[in-house]
């Protein structure tokens, strides 16, 4: 009896391992060729280069729509993300690190918003975009925590909102896909605009 329940349970690891393994490599896949050509691909052709049936690959993600949902999580979990510039430097030293960091990050994902384009009304990937804007709205409130202490609460939002949208993901793609920018000529540019938004913002009233 024991040795059945032993060979029962190996077989048991076995399959597991097989599927994990599936997985892994259409996941992979998914990413290698949205890193390559910033679209989608179908079903067909993740399962032909990951070297599965196509059966496989609805077996474990069921659509395409929870295929990119994963493959944009796995993105995420593999981004190194670049430690929060301290908010004990000088300004004019804080403001080419944070835009470096944010540069860094976006420039990885880019691809893979582009292809993110036909399902951009997807509940999950929407989900994940507010997290995303919420990260950098924290990530610039830390930055620059001594001078936005300055602001009124109305300020302080509005400067927030104003960086959130000039810093965006969608506005590095228009910088290096649409314009064509260098990534030293677009960082170039977001410190400029970052300097000139943090100028105006600070100049505001102080807090009463």
């Amino acid at each position: 009896m024991g040795d059945m329940s032993r060979s029962e349970t190996g077989r048991s690891d076995g399959r597991n391992r097989r599927a994990a393994e599936t997985r892994r490599k259409i996941i992979a896949a998914a990413k290698a060729m949205i890193s390559e050509t910033s679209t989608a691909p179908t079903v067909v052709a993740v399962a032909k280069r990951a070297d599965v049936s196509v059966r496989s690959v609805f077996q474990h993600f069921g659509d395409v729509e929870s295929l990119f949902v994963t493959v944009v999580d796995s993105v995420r979990d593999d981004l190194v993300v670049p430690p929060p510039t301290p908010s004990n430097r000088p300004l004019d030293a804080r403001i080419p690190l944070v835009v470096e960091n944010l540069a860094q990050v976006f420039d990885k994902i880019v691809p893979l918003r582009v292809a993110a384009g036909q399902f951009v009304n997807h509940p999950a990937l929407t989900e994940r975009a507010k997290v995303s804007t919420l990260e950098l709205r924290e990530a610039t409130l830390e930055a620059f925590g001594p001078e936005f202490a300055t602001l009124s609460e109305q300020a302080k939002e509005e400067l927030l909102d104003a960086i959130g949208a000039a810093l965006s993901l969608e506005a590095w793609i228009v910088l290096r896909r649409r314009d064509g920018l260098s990534y030293e000529r677009a960082t170039a540019v977001w410190r400029l605009t970052l300097e000139a938004l943090l100028a105006h913002g600070f100049a505001a009233p102080a807090t009463e």
